[in-house]
């Protein structure tokens, strides 16, 4: 079985954050509207969507929340920029858990700062507090897409 080419990651991150702010103006047109409404769908798996939670493109709610947003968009620049600078070995174990401790903080925070009912939180604070923790799965996930690739190309002398 042939691996994915070492770009597959950063072209769907980069498509899939096309797909979504254009999914509320497809709505508008009933051309594109079913397609609209399966990317909703589809990103209900992930995302709760709730209305207060989400920006609103042309005034209708995009199809995941502020949090996801983020995730998705430095998640994708994450994966980009390990892939743009092809490193080839894979992340220890050790290393793969302290870098997504570190990048959890911020959401963690968040969050509990949020359900203590010390802070409202905004549709902003929450998208920043997702940056961190994206593109470091972005970019950990490159890493191990790229060493995977590497190793299943066997080099004979």
């Amino acid at each position: 079985m042939r691996p994915f080419p070492a770009s597959f990651l950063p072209i769907a991150g980069a498509l899939w954050l096309m797909i979504l702010p254009t999914a509320p103006l497809a709505l508008h047109n009933e051309a594109t509207a079913l397609p609209a409404v399966a990317v909703y769908r589809a990103s209900s798996i992930l995302c709760h969507q709730r209305a207060e939670r989400s920006f609103r493109i042309a005034n209708i709610q995009m199809p995941v929340c502020g949090r996801c947003v983020g995730l998705y968009l430095s998640g994708a620049i994450g994966a980009f920029g390990a892939w743009a600078l092809r490193r080839r070995a894979a992340p220890s174990a050790l290393v793969v858990r302290l870098v997504l401790m570190a990048a959890a903080a911020p959401i963690l925070i968040s969050v509990g700062l949020e359900w203590t009912g010390f802070i409202g939180g905004s549709n902003i604070s929450r998208f920043l507090s997702a940056l961190p923790l994206g593109a470091a799965v972005g970019w950990l996930l490159q890493q191990v897409v790229t060493a995977r690739r590497e190793e299943s190309c066997v080099i004979i002398p």
